[in-house]
C-alpha cells in the first residue's frame, strides 16, 4: 500500500507549472505509461492559460514583490492572470482591506506590460 502525503509546499506560476507538468508527461511517455485524465487536463489548462515563459513570470513576481502594498499571493495571482486594465487589477485586489491609488495601479500595469 502506498501512503501519500504532502512533503512540501511552494508557490509557482502557471508558466512554471506548465514546465513541470510537461516534464512529467515526457517521463511517462518514455516509460510507456499512459497519462491519467487529470494530468492531460492539467497540461491542457496550463498550456492555454499561461501567457509567458517561466523566466518572465518569475521576474514579474520578483518585481511586483518590491512594490509597497504587494503580498506574495497577489503577486503570483497577477503573474498568472496578467491583467491589462485597471478594472482587471482592481478585481484581483477586491478582497483586500485597502485600495490602490491610480498611480499604484499604473505602476503595477507597467510592470506587467514589461514582462509580456
Amino acid at each position: 500500500m502506498r501512503v501519500k502525503g504532502v512533503l512540501g509546499e511552494e508557490r509557482i506560476t502557471l508558466a512554471e507549472l506548465k514546465e513541470v507538468l510537461t516534464g512529467v508527461a515526457e517521463s511517462r511517455q518514455e516509460d510507456a505509461t499512459e497519462m491519467a485524465y487529470e494530468l492531460r487536463r492539467s497540461i491542457d489548462h496550463a498550456t492555454h492559460i499561461a501567457k509567458n515563459s517561466p523566466e518572465q513570470a518569475k521576474g514579474l513576481v520578483e518585481a511586483l514583490l518590491k512594490l509597497e502594498k504587494m503580498k506574495p499571493d497577489i503577486a503570483y495571482r497577477i503573474a498568472n492572470i496578467m491583467p491589462r486594465t485597471r478594472d482587471e487589477l482592481r478585481a484581483i485586489y477586491a478582497k483586500e482591506r485597502f485600495t490602490l491609488t491610480g498611480e499604484e495601479l499604473d505602476q503595477t500595469l507597467a510592470l506587467v506590460a514589461e514582462h509580456l
